[in-house]
């Protein structure tokens, strides 16, 4: 490799995260970390993505893109795999069939833009707003978005698009559109504006089947894209084949008919892996030859070619000793030479003659501020903190001995400020706590806007959602980070404190860890970590068998900071009998052995199974938490000893009786010879055993509670119908509109569009029935200025299905069944007493 090669390389960073480049002229040029997900049609990509256990490179090629920008994009490739000692899996990504490990990265979508950075395009100019851009959203749980043009003629009946014009995005649902198809359009409306406007943009939601519910906004609309001349096109169906995720496994056909195994013999050389056609690995044994292994990736796409398989037929190229979990599974042993043992170490770097280990040290990143860019890491997390609680509406300063303890029923802003260049730089974090009303969640970004004022602008904002802390903001607190599952820091509000409480710690160091508070009953449990209860007059610190001793430093320092009353450690299975009596006795906990192990030999693989598209689809969902967990369909976890089928409460019978049927096809074609009497373990939503629960991290067993209303489901929805529904005349007036990539726009168009910039729309989340009254119509005021007629005690009744439930959180029939002073409780939160 020749050191200009070397000098590309420089930035990268070994430590979890994401980086990505584009070609340029034939270069590697660094994207923005703020346009990650903004892919040119007309470029290639090189995503490397790190984690603790592997790395990955993905080689993305767009529709569009030259030949000799995807030949340039396929050496880095290479290069970049021999530089990180081969360690990395590579995988050959095609525009609209990228995998779903792929789309992971980027939970709040895909944006396709017409055109290529070389063709003088930037990815985004942020708080730019002289946009104008349709964007058409395609999916439920990987979401794309491609640039269109800018007409109703692109429109159909059956997805979701976004009129993006700068200072406001309206998102049109079409009549077929389902409701997490609108959730995942509203999520990257919310990550356009937070990432690319600074927070300043206004969303307004138009329902296709009740377009007369928002005729300010339909005006709008008729003015950017003209009149609507004839019907819509009917809905496009989904480009992914039924049941093609049955799966990658159908078959197996492995070349020479050799079974892989680290050995002497297969290291020489290099292997192709045919999984009936569905897919293509190659495997580099480590003695094969600089050529062979640099050959690999451009052998694989001429087996492609050779067996007439389609274009986008994904590749996957690993190197003996960092086989990737999907490729290791066609295999019913594999031997695991060297495997690392125990929670807490970190994952290898591999180079040819040298193995090195690699721990996260903040103090890395004042010798390489290069490196702390690309790890989100702005700096040390030294600099200054300032945090207010959201009160009354309003924000209350917080007082700075509770620094790094926050509850779920608040929601606060933590304002950092560091310096760079002598010039201080500020990042703004919105922390929403799981339990806080929709009032709060509002008026919190209210109040980030406020402050983002104060500081002209100059605030980067950051939404975090409880139990979603980046790492930069877990830095911050310097491993002293409590989450507390409800209750509310504010002054003068007394919280049931209970007998017992527990806490879950996870982290090795003082950059990564918090303490989340679980149920404390023994099920909470899991064997690899620490976890610390709290009880009247001592504090137990139980270290888990597969807890490492950095885990077990970072726990003594959570304890000191949530007790200090008397600390006793206690071993797992020593555990004296008052530790068993504060949890309510001995249960079942995630303690199985194979929770011990760094990496499990087969690593656990979610698949959504749903109808909702006309067609029973399975899709697998990767790097998944609990939120993944969608109740409209059913799950499938396979954690190789055993399937479980999740099934959520809204879940119909035919998703469940396909899952089931797949589920024993899938076992049974398995080219690893699964056994056909694996386990298949049904498991309801609200009722999950802890050898379910334990494969997902800090799991809520409250998450989907059925005693009453549901405050937490969907806040994200919520948003979207009660804080960003209108465009102001502000946003909508002023400011030129130029041509953006996506779509023509014309001087006549712009005089239309400008000449509705007086237009203050409204918004409704669906069709009022005869009656209904919008939510700013009854929301906090005097029973004077209500409507003649309106019973100012039953405010609620006159608010449509959808405002009803995005007020006060549940069903009118499930609000009917709670007693007298709860509903109360939640009218006068929602402002509707």
């Amino acid at each position: 490799m020749t050191e200009k090669v070397l000098d590309e390389f420089k930035g990268i960073c070994y430590k979890p995260g994401l980086q990505i480049w584009t070609i340029n002229n034939m270069k590697m040029v660094p994207v923005p970390e703020v346009a990650f997900g903004n892919f040119f049609e007309g470029d290639c990509y090189i995503v490397l993505h790190v984690s603790r256990h592997s790395m990955n490179i993905h080689y993305w090629i767009g529709t569009h893109s030259s030949q000799d920008e995807q030949g340039a994009a396929a050496i880095y490739v290479t290069q970049l795999d021999e530089y990180l000692g081969g360690s990395p899996v590579q995988h050959r990504e095609v525009q609209g069939y990228e995998s779903p490990k792929f789309k992971g990265y980027f939970k709040s979508g895909l944006i396709y833009k017409k055109g290529g950075v070389a063709s003088g395009f930037k990815h985004v100019d942020t708080n730019v707003y002289n946009i104008l851009r349709l964007l058409h959203v395609k999916g439920s749980k990987n979401v794309t978005a491609r640039e269109v043009e800018v007409s109703w003629k692109s429109f159909n009946t059956g997805d979701v698009f976004l009129l993006d014009m700068g200072k406001a995005i309206v998102q049109w649902n079409s009549p077929q559109s389902n409701r997490k198809e609108k959730l995942k359009a509203c999520m990257l409306a919310q990550d356009i504006r937070d990432r690319e406007r600074g927070g300043r943009v206004q969303i307004g939601v138009v329902e296709g089947d009740c377009e007369e519910a928002t005729p300010e906004l339909m005006k709008v609309m008729n003015s950017v894209l003209g009149q609507r001349t004839g019907p819509l096109r009917e809905a496009v169906p989904d480009d992914i084949p039924d049941h093609k995720i049955l799966f990658y496994l159908k078959s197996l056909s492995l070349f020479l008919s050799l079974s892989l195994s680290p050995s002497l013999t297969l290291s020489q050389d290099c292997y192709i892996v045919d999984v009936g056609g569905v897919s293509v690995s190659v495997w580099k044994g480590k003695r094969a030859t600089n050529e062979e292994r640099r050959a690999a990736l451009e052998r694989a796409v001429g087996f492609i070619k050779a067996k007439n398989y389609p274009p986008t037929t994904p590749v996957e190229v690993m190197s003996d000793g960092a086989e990737s979990a999907m490729f290791k599974q066609l295999f019913k042993s594999w031997n695991e030479p060297g495997q690392t043992r125990g929670l807490g170490s970190t994952y290898t770097r591999g180079r040819i003659a040298k193995v090195d280990r690699v721990k996260f040290d903040v103090m890395e990143l004042h010798a390489e501020p290069k490196l702390a860019a690309q790890q989100r890491m702005v700096d040390d997390a030294s600099g200054e903190v300032q945090i207010w609680r959201i009160e009354n509406l309003e924000l209350q300063e917080v007082p700075r001995s509770t620094y790094g303890q926050f509850y779920g029923g608040d929601c606060y802003l933590v304002l950092y400020t560091y310096q760079k260049a002598t010039k201080p730089q500020y990042i703004l974090y919105m922390w929403l706590g799981r339990h806080a009303t929709q009032d709060e969640i509002t008026a919190c970004a209210y109040q980030a806007v406020n402050v983002d004022n104060r500081y002209n602008g100059a605030p980067v904002q950051v939404r975090v959602t409880m139990g979603k802390e980046p790492r930069h903001f877990l830095a911050i607190f310097k491993g002293r980070l409590i989450i507390y599952e409800g209750g509310t820091g504010k002054p003068g509000v007394v919280s049931p404190d209970s007998a017992a409480r527990l806490f879950q710690v996870r982290g090795t160091n003082e950059a990564n860890t918090k303490a989340t508070e679980v149920p404390a009953r023994a099920s909470s449990l899991n064997s690899n970590d620490v976890f610390l209860l709290k009880t009247g007059d001592l504090t137990y610190m139980w270290y888990g068998k597969g807890c490492s001793g950095d885990e077990r430093e970072m726990g003594k320092t959570v304890a000191d900071v949530l007790s200090k009353q008397e600390k006793q450690i206690v071993m797992e299975g020593q555990e004296p009998p008052h530790f068993w009596v504060a949890l309510g006795g001995k249960a079942p906990y995630a303690n199985d052995k194979r929770y011990l192990h760094d990496l499990t030999l087969h690593s656990p693989r979610l698949f959504e199974c749903s109808n909702q598209t006309g067609q029973f689809r399975m899709t697998e969902v990767a790097h998944f938490t609990q939120d993944d967990l969608d109740e409209d369909d059913v799950m499938l976890l396979d954690t190789w000893e055993e399937l479980f089928l999740w099934i959520g409460n809204s879940a119909n019978q035919y998703e469940i009786q396909e899952t089931y049927s797949s589920a024993a096809e899938y076992l049974k074609t398995h080219p690893a010879g699964r056994d056909a009497d694996t386990p298949i373990i049904t498991v309801k939503q609200g009722v999950e055993p802890p050898t379910f629960t334990g494969w997902f991290d800090a799991w809520d067993p409250h998450k989907w509670s059925v005693s009453g209303c549901n405050t937490r489901s969907e806040p994200l929805e919520g948003q979207c119908h009660l804080l960003i529904n209108t465009l102001s005349r502000k946003s909508l007036g002023g400011d030129a509109i130029n041509t953006a990539p996506g779509g023509p726009f014309n001087n006549s168009s712009a005089q239309n569009y400008k000449s509705q910039s007086a237009l203050a729309p409204s918004y409704s989340p669906s069709c009022t029935r005869p009656g209904t009254l919008g939510p700013e119509v009854l929301r906090s005021r005097p029973p004077s200025e209500l409507p003649l007629g309106a019973d100012p005690d039953k405010r609620e009744e006159y608010l449509s299905d959808a405002d009803f439930e995005s007020l006060l959180g549940c069903s009118r029939k499930d609000f009917q069944r709670l007693p007298k002073w709860r509903q109360s409780d939640l009218k006068k939160k929602a402002g509707l007493f």
